[in-house]
């Protein structure tokens, strides 16, 4: 986005990409769709983004999802938007979208040169770009913007190895953590080996004041999911201040705890519990185990028992590893950054997307705030290098 900003501005640009195709992180965005942006209005989507909200509100506002879905659309790519709000392109890929980008890009004249590498900065102060065999390019440009990543998927090529040549020129550049991640449980060796792979699917969850609603994956480590996902900034909060995170469960949303009550308390015959909790509390069979792993032995009581469905206790000991999880938290704080995302102390030099100290679930919120930062970088860094 902000190469496409640049050409346009009529620059000659130059794409340095340490892998050897672009845009790989993107393409993993789009396995099993691609989830562009969201649809809901756009107060309550600024609402998603927490404590960064101030700083990304008026980045977002210059480049916000009306105007990303319009992008979309003019590279050939329509999106619709589903019963979630979520929004995608109708072909649900990112493939097409990005070729489609890429040929924009080349037409406007922008150079693509893979296995590429930002290696530091040199005694004056300038970018060192080498490439796959450790030789520094020769070229100096009028302006750069880095788009180096987080610290998540580093295999992509986000491998956070920009964080010391920043925080070695004193810049702030707080430690990466998970977001969007899989939280570990201690199970049981007979409950995993039933039941990994198994979806609790439109169980509602609460950590604190938080709560959320959504499907629940049982790992071999624990669980994973969107539902988990949407929850993992507190859940990851409270384990840092906690130890654990401790995480309620309600196995049946729409059902009222006086109605499982009743239920529970109708005559159960020769019918065994696990066959009551199917057929009378409609629930799964792996919510049935959850059930039996969390409290081994169930309370004969109706009422009880339909609390503990409605209110499940589960502890999670910590969140998976930072190289598996969807996205990061930490990176340049907002601070050292000027309107435009250039560095205060070094006038010509940018940064975008998660580089910076910012976090959000997922629902298109992700993509979205790459999309803006990058938009308003390229578009301040043409204003910079045309001045020059």
């Amino acid at each position: 986005m902000a190469a496409q900003e640049m050409a346009r501005a009529g620059l000659a640009v130059t794409v340095f990409d340490q892998m050897a195709s672009p845009a790989r992180k993107f393409l993993l965005a789009g396995r099993g769709g691609l989830n562009l942006t969201h649809s809901e209005p756009l107060d309550l989507f600024m609402t998603r983004y927490g404590a960064a909200a101030e700083h990304l509100a008026p980045i977002i506002a210059a480049f916000t999802p009306v105007m990303l879905r319009a992008w979309s659309e003019e590279l050939g790519e329509p999106t619709f938007a589903g019963s979630s709000g979520r929004v995608f392109p109708k072909s649900f890929k990112a493939s097409p979208l990005l070729r489609a980008f890429l040929r924009r890009l080349d037409g406007m004249g922008v150079r693509l040169r893979a296995r590429h590498s930002f290696k530091g900065f040199d005694e004056a102060g300038a970018p060192i770009i080498a490439d796959a065999t450790g030789v520094r390019i020769p070229e100096r440009f009028d302006a750069y913007v880095f788009a180096l990543g987080g610290a998540s998927w580093p295999k992509l090529g986000s491998d956070a190895r920009w964080c010391d040549p920043f925080s070695a020129r004193g810049l702030d550049v707080r430690p990466f953590m998970p977001v969007n991640c899989g939280f570990d449980v201690d199970w049981s060796e007979h409950f995993i080996s039933r039941f990994a792979g198994e979806p609790l699917k439109s169980v509602r969850l609460s950590c604190g004041e938080h709560e959320t609603r959504g499907e629940v994956m049982i790992a071999k480590s624990g669980v994973e999911g969107g539902g988990i996902y949407a929850l993992s900034a507190p859940l990851r909060d409270a384990i840092a201040r906690d130890g654990v995170a401790p995480v309620q469960i309600d196995l049946r949303p729409d059902v009222s705890a006086h109605e499982l009550a009743a239920r529970l308390s109708r005559p159960r015959g020769s019918q065994s519990l696990s066959n009551v909790l199917r057929k009378a509390a409609g629930l799964s069979p792996v919510a049935v185990a959850l059930l039996r792993e969390v409290q081994r032995d169930l309370p004969d009581d109706a009422q009880a028992l339909a609390t503990l469905i409605k209110s499940l206790p589960l502890t999670l000991t910590r969140p998976r590893p930072i190289e598996r999880a969807i996205s990061s938290a930490g990176g340049l704080a907002f601070h050292e950054v000027d309107d435009g995302l250039m560095l205060r102390q070094a006038p010509g030099l940018f940064v975008c997307g998660e580089m910076l100290d910012w976090e959000a679930p997922t629902g298109g919120y992700l993509l979205q705030a790459c999309f803006a930062t990058g938009c308003v970088a390229g578009q301040a860094a043409a204003r910079f290098a045309k001045g020059r």
